[in-house]
């Protein structure tokens, strides 16, 4: 199964494409969509969107996974990025793909075990499950890939409930 993270933003949009194989997770591609500061909102949402079009159809991944957006005080900002947000759900279901959600403590306690794990714990996690040579950056990438690995184990997690569920 291949799964694409994704970090939303409107100014960097990490992207993690991992495949899942058996109980492993093996990163396929990762880096980010970057739209320049002062470009009028709509054509960095076309940037984002078409960007992000692209690598559905280049690594055709077989489920979407987004990082829920949580703001606690800019609310421009958390504007902008739900916009964002909404071009790429809207790309991934133009292309007929799954689309799950999980909050940063989801991702955390998926990733290190502890929900309010520190970033860096994450990052590190993360690096060391890809068997990665260094923590990708930004830090959009790391966060992305994070988000991928956290479905990954959401879907083992879930077959195995239906396994017991089902005997």
């Amino acid at each position: 199964m291949r799964i694409l993270g994704i970090d939303p933003g409107i100014a960097i949009v990490g992207f993690g494409f991992i495949d899942k194989q058996g109980s492993k997770c093996v990163p396929v591609q990762y880096g980010c969509i970057q739209t320049e500061a002062h470009t009028p909102e709509e054509e960095r949402l076309l940037h984002v969107y078409e960007g992000l079009v692209q690598l559905i159809d280049k690594y055709k991944p077989d489920a979407v996974a987004l990082e829920k957006l949580f703001f606690n005080r800019n609310v421009t900002t958390a504007m902008s990025v739900s916009q964002a947000r909404g071009v790429m759900v809207l790309a991934a279901m133009q292309k007929g793909l799954p689309v799950s959600e999980y909050t940063p403590m989801q991702v955390k306690q998926a990733i290190v075990g502890y929900g309010k794990a520190e970033k860096r714990q994450v990052q590190e996690m993360t690096r060391m499950f890809l068997k990665l040579q260094a923590i990708p950056k930004p830090d959009d990438v790391a966060d992305a890939l994070a988000v991928a690995i956290c479905h990954a184990h959401s879907c083992t997690l879930n077959s195995k409930l239906n396994e017991v569920l089902r005997s």
